[in-house]
């Protein structure tokens, strides 16, 4: 690790052409506050095309612009040393295969051990000080869901995929095991999702009372069928909260180890926690494939990962 100071130069993006030089410096050093920066740059420590540069200074497309670091990131994530399989890395975004447990970002009841701070820590072996890289999290897995997913190293990479995902230019499908077997071999599930009546809770439902309740789509595909339970792959076509859980609870069949969505909407028992996600033990629900077009290569990419052994334990346990 290199000690401070330590001079950092960026290229200005066309869609940060025009901003105040330390909005531009924030985007690029996520760990360290705005006011952090602007103490910084207000110190003489900015350039703009090697010209000394002020607070007030804007900066244009294909400009370049430094800092010399004298202070450390004043946000920074806590490092996690938690080892999470990496499927896929470059200079712009990681894919990894998340295990059951992980919440992706901090909120609510969990504030540090996240996806985030194991990210973080990955990405402070890769630069000269702590903090220079921060984890962008696109989008997210319930925290009992393991499988794929995909996290921005810097903020032009975050930005261009966040607008992908949005407008649903990805492709993504789960497996879960199930209980029972249906008796369809596919079937589009397209029932409404809102938040269950009755108090804060974060649980969702499809029945007709859910409060604020949107459209959603999901297509389940039968892959195996056993004495007790089943296989099937779901292909989301939209992003609701729980929207996989709560879609295959609602036609009874829940996914085996659910600790909270029951046959037919039913709940098992009320939340004991305030977070974004309550579930405290792991459900068999795996996000098994995931690809987008990269946002800078501008090659569509596809992967592909099987469900770990404590996803398959639940089925074990039914024996």
């Amino acid at each position: 690790m290199s000690e401070f100071p330590l001079t950092i130069e960026c290229i200005v993006e066309a869609y940060l052409s025009g901003v105040r030089i330390d909005s531009f410096l924030s985007k690029h050093l996520r760990n360290y506050t705005s006011w952090r920066i602007n103490r910084m740059v207000s110190a003489g420590l900015a350039k703009i095309d090697d010209q000394p540069a002020a607070p007030e200074d804007r900066v244009f497309r294909g400009q370049r612009v430094s800092l010399r670091l004298v202070e450390p990131p004043d946000k920074l994530l806590d490092p996690e040393p938690i080892l999470v399989p990496v499927v896929y890395e470059d200079p712009w975004l990681i894919v990894v295969d998340k295990p059951a447990g992980l919440v992706a970002h901090p909120v609510g009841d969990f504030q540090d051990g996240t996806l985030s701070n194991v990210l973080q820590s990955h990405l402070d072996r890769q630069t000269a000080i702590r903090g220079l890289l921060r984890p962008g999290v696109v989008h997210r897995l319930d925290r009992m869901t393991s499988g794929l997913i995909v996290t921005a190293k810097e903020h032009l990479t975050h930005r261009l995929l966040s607008i992908d995902f949005q407008h649903g230019k990805l492709s993504k499908s789960y497996v879960a095991l199930i209980e029972g077997c249906p008796d369809f071999e596919t079937r589009t599930l397209e029932f409404s999702i809102g938040q269950r009546p009755g108090g804060n809770s974060v649980l969702m439902s499809a029945r007709a009372d859910a409060k604020n309740a949107r459209p959603a789509k999901t297509r389940v595909t039968v892959v195996e069928r056993f004495e007790q339970y089943s296989m099937v792959e779901c292909v989301l076509f939209t992003g609701r909260n729980h929207q996989i859980r709560v879609h295959l609870s609602h036609i009874g069949h829940p996914i085996l180890g659910d600790e909270y969505y029951g046959p037919y909407g039913t709940i098992k028992q009320a939340p004991r926690f305030n977070g974004d996600d309550p579930t405290e033990e792991r459900h068999a629900l795996h996000a098994a494939s995931l690809g987008f077009l990269h946002p800078i290569l501008r090659e569509w990419i596809q992967f592909r990962t099987s469900p770990p052994a404590d996803f398959w334990a639940l089925a074990d346990s039914l024996s």
